[in-house]
């Protein structure tokens, strides 16, 4: 699996996910523009000294990830899906994409990709969403127990 974070803003969430890439041994894909730079003092602090075992390829927009991985599957996920991530049926070579933090995804994407959406419940109408490193951690540890990698 590959975690694809689509135009991340905040820097901590970020390097958070890095470690949990580094953690799983899954690549990190960040697609520009980002809400700060790769040198940012926050990112590299969240991510501890973990950088070493990061995966990270960085692309210059959504078109570029998609010339070089346009043939992978794309799992989308954003409370605007559906379906719960625990329908989906995960595969090693599955892109995880995840959007930025204060819009998530594009609706048109969501609509034209509805059977590859997904959204992680919640149990009260009171909080708006779960915070992206959060939620990039339940949907990789899903996919993970799925493919008994656990």
């Amino acid at each position: 699996m590959h975690v694809v974070l689509y135009h991340p803003e905040i820097p901590q969430n970020t390097g958070s996910i890095a470690r949990l890439c580094a953690a799983t041994s899954t690549p990190l894909h960040l697609v520009k523009p980002l809400g700060f730079t790769i040198d940012d003092k926050h990112l590299k602090r969240a991510g501890l000294d973990y950088w070493p075992y990061v995966d990270m390829r960085l692309h210059e927009s959504w078109e570029d990830f998609l010339q070089r991985h346009g043939a992978g599957r794309r799992l989308f996920f954003s409370k605007k899906a559906a379906r719960s991530y625990v329908q989906a049926q995960y595969r090693d070579d599955d892109f995880l994409v995840f959007g930025p933090e204060t819009t998530g995804l594009p609706e048109s994407w969501l609509e034209s990709h509805t059977d590859d959406s997904f959204r992680i419940p919640m149990m009260t109408q009171a909080v708006r969403s779960l915070n992206l490193s959060n939620a990039v951690s339940i949907v990789v540890y899903e996919g993970l127990r799925q493919l008994g990698r656990l």
